[in-house]
């Protein structure tokens, strides 16, 4: 006869009893608790006894005054620094009064024109070809560029790409900072104004 192996009964298979485990970050705050506390233990033995809290010492007792007679004239009084509270007097005295209005400008306003302008030279080229290129790339980064052409040493002509003119450092901060974010090298001219 043959034997049906499927039917067979089997052990059950025994359950360990579930460990009780401490999570880790239990452990973690006994440890930071437990090294606090030693340092707090070590920081108190290195103090030396005068930093130590001393008993409060006992309030001095005030002694009796003893009254004298109080003078009875000016002469016959001592001299003694009179306390002055003349705050309040001293605001008062040095008090400012403003003006409800504003004061009249005259007509004629003089307009000072700035004694040093800044440029950024970002390219130069023998080609006038190669700096309009550049200064139509500058112009789409909403740049004010412009192109300069310049006779150098030798009577060679140069095309140079300038941005600006800036009137102060603030703006010309700015436009070097756009220049440097999109990978263009600048060298900053400085030179006075319609030069």
């Amino acid at each position: 006869m043959t034997r049906d192996y499927a039917k067979k009964k089997r052990p059950a298979a025994k359950k360990a009893a579930p460990k009780p485990q401490v999570p880790w970050w239990v452990w973690l705050f006994i440890g930071s608790m437990l090294g606090a506390f030693i340092m707090f233990l070590v920081y108190l033995a290195g103090l030396s006894p005068s930093q130590q809290a001393s008993p409060a010492a006992p309030a001095p007792v005030p002694q009796a005054k003893v009254s004298q007679p109080e003078p009875e004239t000016e002469k016959e009084k001592p001299d003694l620094p009179k306390p002055r509270f003349d705050f309040y007097k001293l605001l008062q005295e040095s008090e400012v009064i403003v003006p409800a209005t504003e004061p009249v400008e005259t007509g004629q306003t003089v307009k000072q024109e700035p004694a040093v302008e800044y440029l950024l030279q970002v390219g130069s080229f023998r080609k006038a070809e190669d700096a309009d290129k550049l200064r139509a790339q500058l112009i789409l980064l909403n740049l004010d560029a412009r192109t300069e052409d310049v006779t150098i040493r030798n009577g060679e002509l140069w095309h140079r790409v300038v941005v600006g003119p800036f009137d102060n450092q603030s703006r010309l901060a700015k436009a070097r900072s756009t220049l440097v974010s999109n990978r263009y090298n600048a060298l900053v001219l400085k030179r006075k104004p319609g030069g």
